[in-house]
């Protein structure tokens, strides 16, 4: 059982099904099926630590282990579990203390199959299949096929065009290469979990790389998307065919032949630069077989894909099922000044067979067999589906004997693209069979073996099929036999090619020098192989632009201007790459374009690093290193940005400085990189020189973005920082956390009562099994664990319910909605009585059949409006459940609840709203990034106010459940003529649940209401807030990553803030002490009338953290300064609005002036401080005698109860209840309902 973010899986409202409608022992349930479809098969019964599997997540009231395991293997999950009735779980790994338990504890029966057990409270019935293996490399996604991992370029982005459609949170492979198809590139590649890059070509130096692509990708853990300067890169249908970079096309210089006693064939391959297949600058061969007059030989060819510097030879082999040995000879096809040659290697399936090959391979072949596994042929795919797919693997050490044992119980086996592995026992309608030079890549896993083509599979059979039509049959030699020491390439002439047939007033410019410096033109339009330097003209005109450049047979690049310093070439014969579509003139060159513009070409000057016309105070520091070692998150700076096609120094600028950060870099030209500059340090980057940065702004062509893992670095140094935190040293400055008692509950809710005990709320299912769900805590009797805690009681699960304090005369506390069924519905009232020392003997009070919400609610708020009556607003049906997108009033006044389209529209991250009256009494709402104020009377939308600023990075982010921060008001201060102040802290986003480190304000009914931005020290989700007696706040618990919910979170944040609204903005936050107790999700902080803050909870069910029973308190700097606390005295404790009250001091101020404050009753759950208010009402003093004068009205102080401080210099005594406004909707006589006692108004 847990919570579940909806951006992680949509849940289906049959999961209200109450708990108690599924009664154990009702039903004989038989065992839990050994096997299910799809090779699920049963391991056993295993404990839920929150997330023992939880990558997909469904539940319905038809649950069975059937129906969960085809759920998962549709998703792709190897493992399927059932859980509490109606959940299913799926993942590819289990988390740590996911082990197995007792099998009596998976209990529960399946909704929708009575006769099977579906886990339990904390327990899955797990099933596993071996048909999914994860994660791994996608090896292709429809026409798309994986090419392996890249390095980025060392001058710019290895695959030039980026994509920002997609949100980096929603990546995977599909949608990057959905999203580069539309775009017309024939190359996609998602890098660094969130990122995607198209192109036609690998540029500026991009490489194959061994290692490095291992980052998941953030919309699909069952996939990598590269890593830190890595791409995973996918082609499309094939037509990625690699060039060399060289600035001449040099000629084959060889071949070599070799010869058996039976049969000889020679062959000779010439290639011009269009055939090489190359993934890096390497010399690439490729050797072709021959075959003798037996029909029953096979042969196959090679074309390699070198990942070195180093040329690679291939050879090719034979497969023979007869006597006589098949040899061939191989030719040269070279991409570079190396010469690189095959040879010839023979393998026969006969002992008696002859030839001159050593038993040592010295080159690939497609072995007879492998194991009991018979050779059948090289087979096509399927048409519009898989030739194989009973299932499938693919890996980066793929061997023939590697899918043979995947593929163990199948009748066929095939290897594809080097790496992919699929088997079946039948073939789909298309596949037929191919010629077996076809089947020509090696395997990545064991350079000797053949394993496939794009589209071709080296198909093994366990039975005795053959194909229909033989592959042998199939195979020919090359074209060309003999020699060869010509020039490749079928043109003569290198001389500058007389063009014609440009638009009206272009001409030719001759050849240029490209990537000195970068690229010279900036537009790369997609490659053409028919391209001719007219049809490049033309189309750089029809765009709009006045320069074209031709380069490299096929590539076609536009402009304006010639940037980054280029300039004509010096030798005007290096422009020598025929035109792929006119033979007879030069398309550029390597790293040479032929320039035809409109006019003469304007040249600028070399780009240099922006150091002026910013807004504000930056100033450049150099270049700096970025990914350096191998660190969880290498960035140096850590929140990154993107500005495809657009970014401009100032930009980037602009934006960190909105966010708070003093750091700015700047990579890849179009990356945005926001921090500190003491990131710099700590990442361990280092300065280098600011030549490698040296990638042009497309924003700004005339300044520099960085490089290929190198920032354009820039500090913030105006005479105003845009921080200024203060840090506390000492207990007297910084406060200090205590152990205050051992607990007997995990709290999911605490309010301390009028009486001065606290109140501890426990959902049920996760504590101990003989919780009662409530107790009560009498500080007096501290530490006697034995007699502090008094057991108290609730009858529904009051999980992630909504808890407030009533402004009747008793301070009664009510407790609304819960976990599922009728636990939703449930109003829960407490009397609080006895007095500290003395036991009370009330209990909570509880008859959901006949009093109960309208709506039944998980995750709600509540609140007192200005008039007294209870506003209750939000939630879902239950646990994941539907939204409730409804205000309801309690007690109810016969009108249905109100339905709310912008709750309906923001579900499920809008769960929690942050609610308060506002002092037109009208009512402010917060809810995800959004926040409106509402009618006090219709309730109907007054005021949408701007949107919530979230991360730098993300604008979505999120600051109510489960994108979990905390929300407070700022003080008001007599005359209450200022605006009413709303802060907000922490929260997160969806997606990469990357928690933010800033908290924003606003003031909803000012002039001209806008969020203000401050950065905090550090990331926080899952926070708490306390509202201090001297007007200031403690922040605190939560994590520093992840969303909110069961083992969604981790790296706990010890650390407290102190935040004081009395500063400037930037310079409020002070950092204070650090607790050892990692308080996570539903954990609580409540000040007390003695001015501590009581720290308590913490149940994150992640396997890592405990369940924490232990109760804290933090002593704020006010009670560790060493100072005198002020007493006092006060009889009338029940004011009216603008009454004047006397109060008595024990003493003469000590310490200061004398002030007094108020602050409202606080019901803390999930970040969110219901019913908190802090005030500053007028006082005038004598020596020992002080006048206070009350809230003027409810529209600054709600109808309730609230301590009174009074403060010495700013050191509170220990505070009082009192309470204002009485009881306007008459409440103390609410509910009539047998068996609840009412006090009256």
């Amino acid at each position: 059982m847990r919570t579940t973010q909806l951006s992680f899986v949509v849940l289906s409202a049959s999961s209200l099904a109450n708990a108690l409608a599924y009664p154990p022992g009702i039903y004989k349930r038989a065992a839990p099926p050994a096997t299910l479809p799809h090779g699920y098969t049963y391991k056993g019964c295993y404990v839920d630590v929150g997330r023992t599997i939880s990558d997909a997540t469904t539940a319905n009231g038809q649950m069975s282990n059937d129906a969960c395991t085809t759920y998962c293997y549709n998703k792709g999950f190897s493992y399927a579990g059932t859980e509490y009735y109606n959940e299913c779980y799926c993942g590819n790994a289990l988390a740590k203390d996911g082990v197995l338990a007792n099998e009596a504890d998976c209990s529960t029966p399946c909704s929708g199959n009575a006769t099977q057990p579906c886990g339990g409270p904390n327990r899955l019935s797990l099933y596993q299949t071996s048909l999914i293996l994860g994660p791994s490399v996608n090896p292709g996604v429809g026409d798309w096929s994986s090419i392996g991992c890249y390095s980025e370029g060392t001058t710019g982005r290895a695959l030039t065009y980026g994509i920002g459609s997609i949100p980096g949170g929603e990546m995977t492979v599909a949608k990057c290469t959905a999203a580069c198809a539309n775009a017309n590139f024939i190359l996609a590649g998602v890098e660094y979990s969130g990122e995607c890059f198209c192109g036609s070509t690998i540029s500026n130096g991009g490489a194959p790389a061994v290692d490095g692509c291992n980052m998941l990708c953030n919309g699909n853990s069952s996939e990598y998307c590269g890593g830190p300067n890595r791409l995973n890169v996918y082609d499309f249908q094939h037509q990625y065919k690699p060039l060399p970079t060289s600035t001449s096309t040099p000629a084959p210089t060889g071949a070599s032949t070799s010869s058996s006693s039976t049969s000889t064939s020679s062959s000779t391959a010439v290639s011009s630069s269009s055939s090489v297949i190359s993934s890096s600058s390497s010399a690439v061969s490729s050797s072709s077989s021959a075959v003798s007059s037996s029909s029953s030989a096979v042969s196959s060819s090679s074309s390699a894909v070198s990942s070195s510097s180093s040329a690679v030879s291939s050879s090719s082999s034979a497969v023979s099922s007869s006597s006589s040995a098949v040899s061939s000879s191989s030719s040269v096809v070279s991409s570079s000044s190396s010469v690189v040659s095959s040879s010839s290697t023979v393998v026969s399936s006969s002992s008696s067979s002859s030839s001159s090959a050593t038993p040592t391979p010295t080159g690939p072949s497609q072995p007879a067999t492998v194991g009991v596994w018979k050779w059948y042929g090289c087979q096509t795919e399927a048409t519009n589906a898989r030739a194989l797919s009973a299932k499938t693997t693919a890996s980066d050490d793929m061997t023939l004997e590697k899918c043979a044992a995947f593929c163990d119980g199948n009748t066929f086996f095939g290897v594809e693209y080097s790496r992919e592995c699929w088997c079946g026992n039948s073939f789909a309608t298309g596949s037929v069979a191919a010629p077996s030079s076809q089947c020509s890549m090696k395997c990545m896993g064991n350079q000797f073996q053949y394993c496939g083509e794009g589209n071709r599979l080296s198909v093994y059979t366990i039975g005795s099929a053959t194909q229909s039509s033989s592959s042998s049959s199939s195979a020919s030699s090359s074209t060309v036999s003999g020699s060869v020491t010509g020039a490749a390439s079928s043109t003569s002439s290198t001389a500058a090619p007389a063009a014609t047939g440009f638009p009206t007033g272009w001409t030719n410019q001759g050849c240029w020098v490209d990537n000195l410096k970068g690229r010279i033109l900036p537009n790369q339009l997609q490659d053409d192989p028919a391209m001719t330097l007219a049809s490049c003209a033309k189309a750089c005109s029809d765009a709009g632009y006045t320069v074209a450049g031709a380069e490299y047979h096929t590539q076609c690049f536009c402009g304006n201007a010639i940037y980054n310093g280029g300039a004509v070439a010096s030798d005007p014969t290096s422009c020598n790459t025929a035109c792929g579509g006119k033979a007879s003139e030069m398309c550029g060159g390597g790293n040479r374009m032929t320039i035809i513009s409109k006019g003469t070409p304007q040249t600028d000057a070399p780009p240099v690093p922006q150091r002026s016309g910013f807004n504000g105070s930056w100033t450049y520091q150099g270049c700096v290193q970025d990914n350096v070692g191998a660190q969880p998150n290498p960035r140096t700076f850590y929140w990154q940005n993107l500005f495809p096609g657009t970014m401009t120094a100032g930009m980037c600028l602009d934006r960190c400085a909105e966010y708070g950060y003093m750091a700015a870099g700047l990579e890849y030209g179009e990356e945005c990189y926001c921090g500190d500059p003491a990131n710099i340090v700590t990442q361990k980057a280092a300065f280098v020189d600011d030549s490698e940065c040296n990638i042009v702004c497309p924003g700004n062509r005339s300044s520099i973005c960085g490089g290929g893992a190198r920032l354009s670095t820039y500090f913030w140094t105006g005479t105003t920082p845009l921080y200024s935190w203060n840090f506390g040293t000492d207990a007297a400055s910084a406060g200090v956390y205590e152990n205050l008692i051992g607990g007997v509950t995990i709290p999911l809710m605490t309010m301390e009562t009028i009486t001065g005990k606290v109140s501890f709320l426990e959902k049920f299912g996760t504590g101990p099994p003989n919780s009662t769900g409530a107790y009560e805590l009498d500080l007096s009797l501290v530490p006697d664990i034995s007699k502090a805690w008094r057991e108290m009681h609730v009858k529904t699960d009051i999980f992630c319910s909504a808890g407030i304090t009533l402004p009747d005369k008793a301070g009664r506390q009510l407790n609304i909605g819960g976990w599922s069924g009728d636990s939703t519905y449930g109003v829960r009232l407490y009397w609080p009585d006895g007095k500290p020392g003395t036991p009370g003997t009330n209990d909570w009070q509880e008859d959901v059949t006949n009093l109960r919400l309208q709506d039944g609610r998980w995750y709600p708020s509540a609140m007192i409006m200005a008039n007294g009556s209870i506003f209750v607003i939000g939630g879902e049906e239950g646990s994941n459940g539907r939204a409730v997108p409804t205000i309801e009033l309690l007690p109810s006044t016969g009108t249905k609840p109100l339905y709310m389209d912008w709750l309906a529209r923001t579900d499920p991250n809008n769960l929690y709203p942050f609610v308060a009256v506002l002092p037109s009494k009208d009512i402010f709402v917060a809810y995800w990034n959004e926040a409106r104020i509402l009618d006090h009377v219709t309730f109907n939308t007054k005021t949408i106010l701007p949107n919530i600023p979230g991360a730098v990075n993300n604008p979505k982010g999120g600051r109510t459940y489960p994108l979990e921060g905390t929300g407070i008001l700022l003080p008001q201060h007599a005359p209450y003529t200022d605006p009413l102040g709303v802060l907000i802290c922490g929260g997160s986003t969806e997606g990469p649940a990357t928690a933010m480190d800033n908290c924003v304000s606003i003031e909803p009914e000012g002039t001209n209401p806008k969020w203000v931005i401050e950065r905090m020290p550090s990331r926080r989700v899952m926070s708490c807030i306390a509202p201090l007696p001297d007007g200031t706040y403690l922040i605190n618990n939560g994590a520093q990553h992840g969303v909110a919910g069961f083992g969604l979170a981790n790296d706990p944040n010890l650390n407290a803030l102190l935040y004081d609204p009395s500063k400037k903005i930037g310079q409020r936050i002070t950092v204070m002490a650090n607790t050892t107790i990692a308080r996570l999700y539903h954990s609580e902080s409540i000040t007390l009338l003695d001015g501590r803050v009581l720290v308590s909870g913490s149940d994150p069910e992640d396997g890592v953290n405990p369940q924490e029973y232990r109760v804290e308190v933090f002593k704020p700097p006010y009670l560790t300064s060493g100072k005198t606390r002020p007493t006092f005295t006060i009889a009338n404790t029940d004011w009216t609005y603008g009454q004047q009250i006397s109060v008595s001091l024990g003493h003469a101020p000590l310490n200061g002036d004398i002030t007094v404050s108020l602050l409202g009753a606080v019901g803390s759950t999930h970040g969110n401080s219901m019913g908190a208010r802090t005030l500053f009402p007028a006082v005038t003093c004598g020596p020992t005698t002080c006048t206070v004068t009350a809230p003027p009205n409810a529209g600054i102080a709600p109808p309730g109860w609230y301590q009174f401080f009074v403060l010495d210099g700013g050191i509170p005594a220990v505070g009082v209840y009192v309470r204002i406004g009485g009881d306007p909707a008459s409440l103390g006589n609410w509910p009539q309902v047998s068996g609840f006692k009412v006090p009256g108004v």
